[in-house]
């Protein structure tokens, strides 16, 4: 049959621009799927660590502030009882500062990169599932509804790249289902006027309470963030997780409207200097979706379950699938299809689960433990009072370590990592 490109990548956000940008640097013909228009907003915190700048400088970006990032010099912790300013650390492996853009233009800019360097975008086109050959079962396209009429159409590819998000209506449609048991995240978000969106620190509030029922707060296994946008707005949020036994009965909007107004009046995060409205979007974690390649399909980013059971950052790890799958497609494809080329391709989740499934195992056994409000509160009442342990916390939760060299801590946190079984 005719193909219309040597690889459909569905889903222009950081794991599928990023997939499309290194293919198409590599001369692979790309057709790069999106169902909405750029510029498009996302629900997210809009910041990225050092790991996630990483990303942005391996691709070839300016990440400076003239380019228009806002630069973070570190982590500022927060519970009721202590405040911690901790700058980003000096590592080998990542830039000593973070990034802050919105969405809106962060993936803007990516689809761009990616069309600079010769993928195919065509936005305005949902893909509503997989082509699978009857007889094989191997996945070689795609169905699709196109353009403002929504005309169904069909597109075929060797392979295809799934970066679909956390709906993964494709993997879905390849008969490929989560696992229940691993951890799931929700988070919601909204953007305020604030004194404070040119501080030079990004936050991360530990101690998440419910105080609907003044007479019996409820400390809640989640996080808050507030991320400088520069622009005179904040990106202020909280994300909960799946091992909460509150998690499926929390009203996330109304939980995060009631702590922001236990902040200080002087910060502005109150309804009159809100912009726009309270967004929300669940955070796949842990590797929830698995195997991340069987027959013709790769799974990338949160369509594979790739946010940080830690710190429920997303992006970072979607980059990084995003530049392994880039890697094994283009040697799958410089060899003939059969049993080479399939080997080549198998090399790509066993490449993730190298990079991340240990390091992912623990944070789901971390997920679980602070699912417990008592563990939680014993954590950031007495965890965070340690010295010693500051810096093994702060590089393991943020994923900002050495993973080969390093300090004892970066040493330490590579060996539980590769300690821990990825499955």
């Amino acid at each position: 049959m005719s193909q219309d490109a040597q690889v459909i990548v569905v889903g222009a956000g950081p794991a599928g621009s990023t997939a499309a940008t290194y293919l198409a640097r590599a001369g692979v013909d790309v057709l790069l799927l999106e169902k909405t228009t750029f510029p498009r907003e996302k629900v997210c915190g809009d910041g990225l660590t050092p790991r996630g700048v990483k990303q942005l400088i391996d691709l070839g970006i300016d990440t400076s502030r003239d380019a228009g990032w806002v630069h973070s010099r570190g982590l500022r912790i927060l519970t009721g009882e202590l405040t911690l300013e901790l700058d980003w650390p000096e590592l080998t492996s990542y830039p000593p500062y973070g990034v802050a853009r919105t969405r809106q233009d962060f993936d803007d800019l990516l689809a761009r990169t990616a069309v600079k360097a010769g993928a195919r975008l065509q936005e305005r086109t949902t893909v509503t599932g997989a082509i699978t050959d009857e007889r094989t079962g191997r996945v070689v396209g795609v169905e699709a509804k196109t353009g403002e009429d929504k005309r169904p159409v069909s597109y075929r590819a060797p392979l295809v790249l799934a970066c679909d998000g956390v709906s993964a209506r494709l993997a879905l449609s390849a008969g490929i289902e989560k696992n229940e048991k691993r951890p799931m995240g929700v988070a919601v978000r909204r953007y305020y006027r604030s004194p404070r969106h040119d501080d030079e620190f990004i936050e991360g509030h530990l101690e998440l309470w419910d105080r609907s029922d003044p007479r019996r707060p409820k400390l809640l296994p989640g996080y808050g963030w507030a991320f400088p946008l520069g622009d005179g707005t904040v990106n202020v949020g909280l994300g909960m997780l799946s091992t909460s036994a509150a998690f499926r009965n929390t009203d996330y909007r109304a939980l995060l409207r009631t702590w922001l107004d236990s902040t200080p009046a002087e910060w502005g995060y109150r309804e009159e200097n809100a912009v726009g409205r309270i967004g929300g979007a669940g955070l796949p974690m842990g590797f929830n979706r698995t195997p991340h390649y069987r027959a013709g399909l790769l799974l990338l980013g949160d369509a594979g379950g790739m946010v940080s059971p830690f710190n429920g950052e997303g992006i970072s790890a979607a980059m990084e699938s995003a530049q392994l799958a880039a890697e094994h497609v283009v040697q799958a494809l410089a060899r003939p299809e059969g049993p080479s080329r399939e080997r080549a391709l198998s090399g790509y989740p066993r490449a993730l689960a190298e990079l991340m499934g240990g390091y992912y195992r623990l944070g789901n056994l971390f997920a679980k433990a602070i699912g417990k409000p008592a563990v939680m509160r014993a954590a950031t009442k007495y965890g965070l009072r340690v010295n010693a342990l500051i810096p093994l916390v702060y590089k393991g939760l943020s994923g900002c370590y050495d993973a080969s060299g390093g300090d004892g801590v970066d040493r330490l946190i590579s060996l539980l990592a590769k300690a821990t079984p990825s499955a």
